[in-house]
């Protein structure tokens, strides 16, 4: 593969990563609650998934046929404000016993894989975005070239949301106050993005 072309996606990528979302409320609300493991292992087999689905080739379907794409981001729209709405609703008890774990591993890093697998944000990417970044004359097939692309994706992703799990954990576990504001802020981010995601599916819709 053109390595070129492999730095380049990685820095489309690293931007995607680096830029607050879902993924990072997530992660913070994982810290919090003592859960940073597996809330990130959530997300990065979320991740997984989403690259494995578009190495086996559902990626061209999906372009093909819009309306699979519009019924997963209006799913994955509809499961962030669900997600948000219950960040919502357990603020108030964050930082009352910080060091008592929150929640079972299994459930933070099912909701893991739903928050990034569902992300649109991350469909986008691995459908419109990272097809670019292949090229059909390469010796390696365009699946292997998506699958190289991706593990770089897998990579930053890793790196980053431990970053921010273990940084909300450590830089706000001793400020209970400071941390129910940003579980709320986390929630309030969730459910924004999940709304205007269906905002805008529905005016798509209309015209």
């Amino acid at each position: 593969m053109d390595a070129t072309m492999i730095w380049a996606f990685w820095g489309v990528s690293i931007l995607f990563i680096l830029t607050p979302g879902a993924d990072w409320a997530y992660a913070i609300s994982g810290g919090l609650r003592q859960r940073v493991l597996p809330s990130v292992s959530g997300l990065w087999m979320g991740h997984v998934v989403a690259i494995a689905v578009v190495v086996a080739g559902v990626g061209a379907l999906l372009e093909r046929f819009p309306s699979i794409t519009l019924a997963l981001t209006l799913l994955g729209a509809a499961y962030l404000v669900w997600l948000g709405l219950g960040v919502l609703r357990s603020s108030g008890t964050v930082g009352e016993a910080t060091d008592v774990p929150v929640g079972s591993s299994g459930r933070w890093f099912a909701k893991g894989i739903g928050v990034a697998s569902l992300n649109p944000k991350l469909v986008l990417l691995l459908t419109a975005v990272l097809p670019q970044f292949t090229r059909h004359d390469a010796a390696w097939p365009v699946q292997g070239q998506i699958a190289v692309l991706g593990g770089f994706h897998l990579l930053g992703c890793a790196v980053v949301y431990l970053a921010v799990g273990a940084g909300s954990r450590r830089v706000l576990g001793a400020r209970p106050g400071a941390a129910r504001v940003v579980t709320r802020i986390s929630g309030v981010a969730m459910i924004g993005i999940g709304l205007v995601l269906l905002a805008e599916r529905v005016a798509e819709l209309i015209h």
